[in-house]
């Protein structure tokens, strides 16, 4: 099973080691916002995932798996949010500079987007997670 699981890894370590200074800002800042919206401490999932929170869904082979309720990982190239896959594309619309993709949001930089807006995401996200 590829899907990474939560590890005993630093959370802080991981972040404090991301090369780019201003990648390394947003980390600490979505750090906060995830933190906030999911009442979670932090927890990496294998390498490159900071989770909060986890929840049990059914994967295609319809085994229980743990999943987090809500994720990001700061890769060289963006941002990385995981989200519930149930958030509704309007929210998206006043968000500013993003792609995505199914359960991702991929932002170059903090600074392209609307923080309220970010926040609404992240906050329907976990609201979706806990139904």
């Amino acid at each position: 099973d590829p899907k990474p699981r939560p590890t005993d890894a630093s959370v802080s370590d991981f972040l404090g080691a991301v090369a780019n200074d201003q990648r390394r800002a947003d980390a600490a800042e979505l750090n906060v916002m995830l933190t906030a919206a999911s009442g979670e401490a932090p927890v990496m999932w294998g390498n490159t995932m900071v989770g909060y929170g986890a929840a049990e869904y059914a994967g295609s082979d319809r085994k229980q798996r743990a999943w987090p309720v809500i994720a990001f990982s700061p890769r060289k190239a963006e941002l990385v949010l995981y989200l519930n896959t149930a958030v509704e594309d309007a929210l998206f619309d006043r968000l500013g500079s993003h792609r995505r993709g199914v359960g991702c949001l991929y932002l170059k930089r903090l600074s392209d987007v609307d923080r309220m807006e970010l926040r609404r995401i992240i906050e329907r996200s976990v609201e979706l997670a806990h139904r």
